[in-house]
């Protein structure tokens, strides 16, 4: 599989968000749309992500950017972390990881020694046209949020 790269059009998607609605891609008509990708919900690293991206929501608003989040599980997974945490942003569940590999962020990782198949932390910025502008990878979920809004605002 080729590496998606900036300038590329980004791979199309529709999955289900928490309350089992269809998010297409090809509706999103913002901006900007950030396609960002977390390995589990309700871990740490995941959501310390998604609470900032639900902190700084209006900020994303103001700048006409879409904030998508994709993983494994389902509709009820996401359901709950989306309650347990009060989270703003659209989550959507990719049980089979088909739109996770086909962003290259689906693959073989080690952790404390172990080896496993996972999704990685990545994060595309697509403009309207759902081109790919900015690929962020292997983030660091604390401070990564602001760096896709400087991003953003530089742009």
């Amino acid at each position: 599989m080729t590496e998606l790269k900036e300038g590329s059009k980004a791979p199309e998607f529709s999955l289900k968000d928490k309350d089992a609605q269809v998010i297409s891609l090809k509706d999103m008509s913002t901006k900007y749309v950030v396609v960002y990708f977390y390995p589990k919900d309700d871990t740490p690293g995941c959501t310390i992500e998604a609470n900032l991206f639900s902190q700084k929501k209006e900020e994303f608003d103001r700048l006409g950017a879409a904030i998508i989040g994709i993983s494994g599980g389902d509709e009820k997974t996401k359901t709950k972390f989306c309650e347990k945490h009060n989270l703003q942003i659209t989550l959507l569940s990719d049980p089979d990881f088909s739109v996770s590999k086909s962003y290259g962020s689906f693959g073989r990782k080690k952790m404390m020694g172990k080896e496993f198949d996972g999704i990685f932390r990545n994060t595309f910025i697509l403009d309207e046209g759902h081109a790919i502008i900015k690929v962020f990878r292997n983030v660091n979920p604390k401070n990564h949020v602001d760096e896709v809004l400087s991003f953003l605002k530089e742009n």
